[in-house]
């Protein structure tokens, strides 16, 4: 049985994209788990349990545009419309000084965490601007990274404070059509790659040192507040993050 709105989710696989999927379909949301591998996708759905909203499992590599538009045409074929993007996936490069760095690198970071937003958003947008009735939501998954860098992370930083540009002017130029968008920023949620910040991460001082996390739950349940506004609503930014990690204060 087929819920009345319909989500994509990018990086529904695993970690953060997978606990927002998931809550969004135990919701009530039909919910496209988007990632590269499908199987992890189809598990994910699984796991989920028995839900009375409709589940799909599709396989896309966002950095390709025509995988992202076959994504978005085969959610309007299988429920009709899109309300809400999710655009979550995103990779990040190890902790080194800029000039460490490999060019391939930086570029497979910029395609990702930044030019496939762009694309997942563009395919978004057009759905929502031309289904009857007109509009929805787009997400973008900003990170604390959208506000002060973690040492070393030069591409990662760099692809978030970019996503606040997008989220700012797809606010704006969604207007005319019923398009609300907005960005949550994710500190220290604790996901398989968060696990390092529970035995030490390097620090402004330069020392190493553990912090403080919080259950990836509050993400999902974040978004879903985001999600479940009416249109003529809007959370432009959130902040949902461990509350004693190192993030307010002097570095």
């Amino acid at each position: 049985m087929a819920g009345e709105k319909t989500a994509i989710v990018t990086g529904a696989g695993s970690g953060i994209g997978k606990a927002v999927a998931t809550t969004l379909l135990k919701a009530g949301w039909n919910t496209v788990f988007c990632g590269r591998r499908v199987a992890m996708l189809e598990a994910a759905i699984a796991e989920a349990g028995n839900v009375e909203a409709g589940a799909l499992a599709v396989g896309c590599d966002i950095t390709r545009p025509q995988e992202v538009e076959a994504l978005f045409g085969k959610a309007v074929e299988t429920f009709g419309r899109v309300d809400l993007l999710f655009n979550n996936a995103g990779i990040a490069y190890k902790s080194v000084p800029i000039d460490e760095i490999p060019v391939e690198a930086w570029n497979d970071v910029v395609a990702v965490n930044l030019t496939g937003s762009f694309l997942c958003a563009r395919a978004a947008f057009a759905a929502m601007r031309r289904q009857r009735p007109m509009g929805g939501r787009i997400i973008n998954n900003g990170s604390v990274s959208a506000h002060a860098p973690r040492p070393g992370s030069v591409p990662y930083t760099a692809t978030k404070h970019a996503i606040t540009g997008l989220t700012k002017t797809l606010a704006l130029d969604g207007r005319p059509y019923d398009i609300a968008c907005g960005q949550i920023d994710i500190g220290n949620a604790l996901t398989d790659m968060a696990q390092a910040m529970t035995v030490g991460v390097p620090q402004a001082n330069g020392e190493i040192a553990a912090e403080a996390v919080m259950d990836v739950a509050h993400v999902g349940e974040a978004v879903l507040h985001m999600a479940s506004l009416p249109l003529d609503a809007n959370v432009l930014f959130m902040t949902v993050m461990a509350t004693k990690m190192p993030f307010v204060g002097r570095g």
